[in-house]
């Protein structure tokens, strides 16, 4: 599989960079369910849709575009995922992070990482945002499970800072000064694509636990395998089942999502644009 697989990461750079030429952008954003429209405000956008990517699997999920999006935001080149791929669509993880590995081939060393959560506690309300400050990995599985490629990163990555310090303090800071709030919390990813029973969400907070959702765990060991730095960011879309009244569905998690995309769209653009101009970009696998 890794032999396959950094074979594959050329054959998808090589597409692009034959589509839209050289991308060599250090920020890489990850759109999740609903926050799409920040793949609107990008400058000079070059956009191709995953079907027309080698190796690359589409979303069928309402909400995710399934696009890369290359371009000029808040002053910086980034690259965008508008959508991803998950776990419960019948991926397997290696499938699941191609795209956020591809990222850190095309120049990516800053990653964002947004998604829909639900809140495990009702001081975390539908609307609200979330900081991430580390996550709990409950899905069962690790996409560096296999053998490891040299090429794309060590053996046994650390994830003692999963989530970069200098990105989170920053990301503080632009919230306070343009009056966003902030909540601070540890992410639970779990496979889905039910959501989880009262039980489960009990549990998920004795263990620490504020937000919990279906994603973003695996992309980011995957970065941080690859030596990227991560800023995650959660929309709460809903209070956990249990906590709240009525049925859990998707399409009102991607309409509070939809409701939330002002502040998070704010927050995020404040953050690059606060970011130095001269970022590194990615050190390019051979």
């Amino acid at each position: 599989m890794p032999t396959h697989l950094v074979a594959a990461l050329r054959e998808l750079r090589a597409t692009i960079e034959n589509t839209i030429g050289p991308v060599d952008a250090p920020i890489g954003l990850v759109l999740g369910s609903g926050l799409g429209a920040v793949a609107g405000q990008i400058e000079n956008a070059k956009r191709i849709p995953y079907a027309q990517l080698p190796h690359m699997a589409t979303s069928t999920v309402a909400g995710h575009a399934g696009e890369l999006v290359v371009g000029t935001w808040q002053g910086k080149r980034v690259v965008a995922l508008s959508g991803r791929v998950h776990f419960y669509e019948g991926h397997g993880l290696q499938q699941v992070v191609m795209a956020v590995r591809l990222l850190a081939w095309l120049g990516v060393d800053t990653l964002v990482v947004t998604n829909a959560a639900g809140s495990t506690s009702p001081a975390m309300q539908p609307g609200d945002l979330m900081l991430i400050t580390d996550h709990i990995n409950l899905t069962g599985s690790n996409p560096l499970i296999g053998a490891n490629e040299p090429a794309l990163g060590p053996r046994f990555p650390d994830m003692t800072q999963a989530y970069d310090p200098e990105l989170r303090a920053l990301t503080l800071a632009m919230a306070q000064k343009h009056g966003i709030p902030l909540h601070q919390g540890v992410y639970v990813g779990l496979t889905g694509p039910s959501y989880e029973t009262p039980a489960e969400v009990r549990m998920v907070g004795l263990l620490g636990g504020h937000a919990v959702g279906m994603s973003t765990v695996a992309e980011v060991i995957a970065a941080r395998h690859m030596g990227m730095r991560v800023l995650g960011l959660s929309c709460v879309t809903n209070l956990g089942a249990g906590l709240g009244t009525g049925a859990l569905d998707h399409a009102h998690v991607a309409e509070v999502a939809r409701f939330a995309t002002d502040r998070m769209t704010r927050l995020v653009a404040a953050v690059v644009d606060a970011l130095p101009a001269d970022l590194p970009v990615h050190a390019r696998a051979s």
